[in-house]
């Protein structure tokens, strides 16, 4: 739920059906044990402390009976085998979506994702404008047959020639690497690196220059922490291919946080290697640069606020800082003098929220975060604009790969447009659409995509997008799904999604909301969501739920709300602080015992965005809205799914638990408050595509049954063409 791959959604398992005579009537009652804790001056009770431990087998007889219960109530939904057959036919559509590509030595290397296929597959692309020409270089169910092994990420040799993989299984995200031979695809033997991928600090890989070896993130092994302290303390070590990792030498980290995560990146003529080192979720980072004479040397401290850094090929690194210019600027830091004091500003603070950059031969790709849409913009290396590269309006720039010179491959998407793969060319700054674009399977150019703004309790306007069919009546009666999230510096942005289709060809309003907490607007804005001002995020997602009624698209009555990770968060502070505006919430792999959160591994690395119970101020924000300490006996809560799995490295599963017998036992409405808890998956990354069919058919059954909406298979008239062969 942080930084390194938030997931605004997750997609868990299937959970095992009973037949509907066998169902419990009635979900099991979770018994309260009195236990208190105190925090500062303040007693706090904690009644379901029992249910933390998964392994206890009273907690997962509690387990057991709660989602015997949510499918005694799912499983008879009206519709709901009309309503899977056409989410299959959705997420199941025959249209290839590329991502996570890489540039090496001449060959294109890429993440392929293609129904039926459980996973994506790691593909070699001789060609962007022919796909059937490419091959594939490793099936992860070819590794792992049941499809519960994922790619974590890639990285190939300078030259092309090899490549490493992360693979990690059922959606713990721990990730051993191995090698490649591209040429072959045959797994280089005996070259498997444990464990340089996790759930909480993530991990990363580069190579060095001749591809003899490779800087990797390490955690702890075997017996060099306690057991406690294995998911902490990453370090960098270099591995050498040929020898037995056991002899892996120590680089860099002996005195990096607890709670560092690192991501590495290697100079084009292989010289230069740079590690930055973040503190925890909360946006500190700290540079190293290795040279030629193989020494690593400190550039940068977190209070020096730089937060990026890329190199470019002209003997100079360009840094992203944010040190009095919160919405970022370039620096540029000539490598033969690689100290701080020896940057100069490139490209000042602007208007825009600089989010990243790529650096070509002779000029730079800015991206730029405009609120939630975002754009590219080119300088050259003296700074100077070369005007913005062709996007569609209100839509989102995905992703920049390097090609010759300074051309450009750029990743594009919008609400109403799937996402495709265009090449720039820089001679005539013109965008072609290569092979790699994905085909709808819903047709929805009769939808509106409207940009406004709600006021916020404090007065600030919070933008928010809103997806109707033209001609929608502003009556107060239709339908309305919001979104949210809102943390860790990451922006909500425009991008297609078969289900948000579906949801509009039933005649739903969309609502996708930009809140204090993300990096719409710079780290102000992030820094106005986090830590002690986290109630900003909450007030602003009323703010635009109120809207959408005052406005009349919707009424309480019509209203859902859904997020996930610490936008299940966001739905739990949302259910508790105004449980009257809402209809139905889905609260998936959420945290909602913020006093507890920092007990978990994961947890703990995310002190830095919301603060911790042993500072006194930041204790006094925690408790103020942690949703499981402001459920409220006697209250009329909405219908709520909440969703969770019990191999989640992000967010351990006993806050879904929590939090559902504490509502279950405080509602005085006879709406479900439903656990859908698995056993097989995690926090949503690796998630097989099965798995994901089967939640989305549990959510939106739930959805369209509690908002008295009928799935209608006929309903749109414009579907689109089938996706070619």
């Amino acid at each position: 739920m942080t930084v390194k791959t938030a997931v605004l959604s997750a997609l868990l398992l299937p959970l095992a059906s009973s037949a509907a005579s066998k169902a419990p009537i009635k979900p099991p009652v979770a018994e309260k044990v009195p236990v208190q804790d105190r925090y500062h001056d303040t007693t706090v009770a904690d009644p379901y402390r029992w249910m933390e431990p998964s392994a206890d087998p009273k907690v997962q007889q509690w387990n057991d009976g709660q989602n015997a219960f949510t499918r005694s109530v799912l499983d008879k939904l009206p519709g709901r085998e009309p309503l899977r057959r056409r989410i299959t036919e959705l997420l199941e559509w025959k249209s290839a979506a590329y991502f996570g590509l890489e540039e090496a030595g001449g060959t294109l290397f890429a993440l392929k994702s293609e129904p039926p296929k459980q996973q994506p597959v790691l593909v070699v692309l001789p060609s962007l404008d022919d796909t059937s020409k490419e091959r594939v270089l490793l099936d992860p169910t070819v590794v792992d047959p049941t499809g519960h092994t994922t790619i974590d990420f890639v990285r190939p040799t300078m030259d092309g020639k090899k490549v490493a993989v992360s693979l990690s299984k059922g959606g713990t995200e721990s990730g051993d690497v191995s090698v490649y031979d591209v040429a072959s695809g045959q797994a280089v033997a005996n070259e498997v690196v444990p464990r340089v991928n996790g759930g909480t600090a993530g991990g990363d890989l580069a190579w060095n220059g001749d591809g003899t070896g490779f800087f990797y993130t390490r955690y702890p092994r075997g017996e060099e922490r306690p057991v406690a302290d294995r998911n902490f303390f990453q370090q960098v070590y270099f591995h050498k291919l040929g020898t037995p990792t056991e002899q892996d030498a120590y680089a860099l980290g002996k005195d990096f946080p607890r709670i560092a995560m690192t991501k590495l990146d290697v100079s084009p003529d292989g010289t230069f290697t740079s590690a930055l080192a973040a503190n925890g979720d909360g946006g500190q980072f700290a540079l190293y640069l290795r040279g030629p004479a193989g020494t690593w040397t400190q550039v940068s401290k977190y209070e020096d606020k730089v937060v990026g850094v890329g190199f470019g090929n002209d003997g100079a690194a360009y840094l992203l800082s944010r040190k009095d210019a919160p919405r970022g600027q370039v620096l540029r830091l000539p490598l033969a003098t690689p100290t701080l004091d020896k940057a100069t500003v490139l490209v000042p603070e602007s208007a825009a929220n600089l989010q990243g950059f790529i650096p070509t031969a002779s000029r730079l790709y800015l991206l730029e975060q405009l609120g939630g849409p975002s754009q590219l913009r080119a300088v050259d290396l003296k700074g100077q604009s070369l005007g913005l590269v062709p996007t569609p309006a209100v839509s989102s720039v995905n992703a920049v790969v390097r090609q010759s010179g300074d051309d450009v491959l750029v990743a594009v998407s919008s609400f109403v447009t799937p996402p495709a793969w265009y090449r720039y060319s820089a001679k005539d700054g013109a965008m072609a659409k290569t092979a790699m674009a994905r085909t709808a399977p819903i047709d929805i150019s009769d939808v509106e995509v409207v940009r406004t703004t709600a006021t916020s309790k404090d007065g600030t306007a919070v933008p928010l997008t809103i997806l109707r069919k033209k001609g929608t009546k502003l009556d107060g009666k239709n339908p309305t799904l919001i979104t949210g999230y809102g943390g860790f510096n990451i922006a909500s942005t425009p991008g297609y999604s078969p289900l948000v289709a579906l949801w509009l060809e039933q005649g739903g309003v969309f609502v996708q909301t930009n809140l204090r907490g993300g990096s719409e607007f710079g780290e102000a804005w992030h820094a106005g969501g986090s830590l002690t001002h986290k109630q900003n995020v909450f007030d602003d997602f009323y703010a635009c739920a109120r809207l959408m009624v005052d406005q009349k698209y919707t009424s309480p009555k019509r209203l859902a709300i859904q997020g996930g990770s610490n936008g299940g968060l966001l739905m739990g502070a949302a259910v508790t602080q105004h449980p009257e505006l809402y209809r139905v919430v889905v609260a998936q792999v959420g945290l909602y015992d913020m006093l507890r959160s920092e007990q978990t591994s994961n947890g703990q690395f995310n002190v830095t965005e919301y603060g911790s119970v042993k500072d006194p101020e930041q204790f006094k924000a925690l408790y103020g809205y942690s949703p499981y300490h402001h459920v409220v006996d006697g209250t009329k809560y909405p219908s709520i799914l909440f969703t969770t799995g019990a191999n989640d490295p992000r967010v351990d599963p006993f806050h879904s638990r929590k939090m559902v017998a504490r509502m279950q036992a405080a509602t005085s409405a006879r709406y479900p408050i439903l656990l859908r808890a698995n056993a097989e998956t995690g926090h949503g990354a690796g998630t097989p595509l099965s798995a994901r069919v089967e939640q989305q058919v549990d959510v939106y059954s739930f959805l369209f049954n509690e908002l008295g909406m009928t799935y209608l298979p006929n309903a749109s008239k414009k579907l689109a063409a089938p996706a070619p062969k």
